[in-house]
């Protein structure tokens, strides 16, 4: 089966299950021979080298499509199979103008149109997946083994509260403005031992840094969306220059982190199972076991904050 994948999480998992893509997103750079592949969608938005109040400038300023799909290429490479998202409009094409491009095309793909709003959504969407490209066996087996990854954490985030309680934890997927993570993390913060009630239930949201202040996280996880750690962390030392900055008590206690968003959060794909592990280390560290390969992917915002100063000093 010839199969099209217009979002990174998608092409995700289909390399998982087995299936390489004929054709993926700009955006899709995980499994690395995913680089590889023709590229089906573009951007108006400059996101290299800029920073999270300009590429929010140019999100609003943007007067139509902020994404692309060339047509005439997916004619070209004649899929069987589309897999789209109708969850974020800001992350990748529109699901209605896949569709539109699809019944142009003759013959027309088949559809698959992913919505995850939640954790268990996301796991459901990989035997989905399964089935839509005929590997139903191979997403049985790596949904079995997501799930016993996922009760070790829930197991281990029960002993960590029962000792020690949830501690206040706020995670935002952007900094400037600042945005506070909703969809499936919300869940992953309560299955990972920390207290989910800043998290929306629902879609991401802008939240006043009055607020963030009020609520005065214990543990802080910033994972700007398309950010890679070292850039999440710079991106998080602005933060540093709000007020009341070193009066969070996750600033004071020194866990306040910075992440790798596309790999650990932002992606609904099935590796938002290793998140969780790493999610744990931040809010329990304590009682983290030896780091899993995630967490290589976590850095502290008071890194950031201290090259600022530094660079000031000079």
């Amino acid at each position: 089966m010839r199969v099209a994948a217009l979002l990174p999480s998608a092409t995700e998992t289909l390399f998982a299950l087995g299936v390489e893509p004929v054709g993926v997103s700009h955006s899709c750079d995980h499994p690395p021979a995913a680089r590889d592949l023709p590229t089906l969608t573009s951007t108006v938005v400059d996101h290299d080298d800029r920073s999270a109040s300009d590429i929010d400038a140019q999100m609003r300023s943007v007067d139509g499509a902020v994404y692309d799909l060339d047509v005439d290429r997916l004619a070209a490479l004649e899929p069987d199979f589309v897999v789209t998202q109708a969850t974020c409009d800001v992350c990748a094409v529109d699901a209605g103008a896949v569709h539109e491009a699809v019944a142009s095309l003759d013959p027309a793909p088949e559809v698959l149109t992913l919505d995850p709003h939640s954790f268990s959504d996301v796991l459901d969407d990989v035997a989905r997946l399964g089935a839509a490209v005929d590997r139903p066996d191979a997403a049985a087996a790596l949904v079995d083994g997501l799930t016993d990854c996922v009760e070790r954490v829930r197991e281990r985030a029960a002993d960590a509260v029962a000792g020690s309680g949830r501690p206040r934890t706020a995670v935002l997927d952007w900094t400037d403005p600042p945005i506070r993570a909703g969809h499936w993390v919300r869940d992953m913060v309560d299955i990972a031992g920390g207290d989910p009630s800043f998290q929306p239930d629902g879609a991401s949201e802008p939240v006043a840094w009055e607020d963030v202040r009020t609520y005065d996280p214990e543990a802080l996880v910033v994972a700007p969306c398309g950010f890679e750690r070292d850039r999440a962390v710079d991106a998080a030392g602005g933060l540093a220059d709000r007020p009341g900055w070193r009066d969070l008590a996750a600033v004071a206690d020194n866990r306040a982190y910075a992440v790798d968003g596309n790999a650990l959060f932002n992606r609904p794909s099935h590796r938002l199972v290793d998140s969780l592990e790493a999610l744990f280390a931040c809010l329990h560290p304590d009682r983290a076991e030896a780091p899993p390969a995630a967490v290589d992917r976590i850095g502290r915002v008071g890194d950031a904050a201290a090259r600022t100063a530094g660079a000031a000093a000079r």
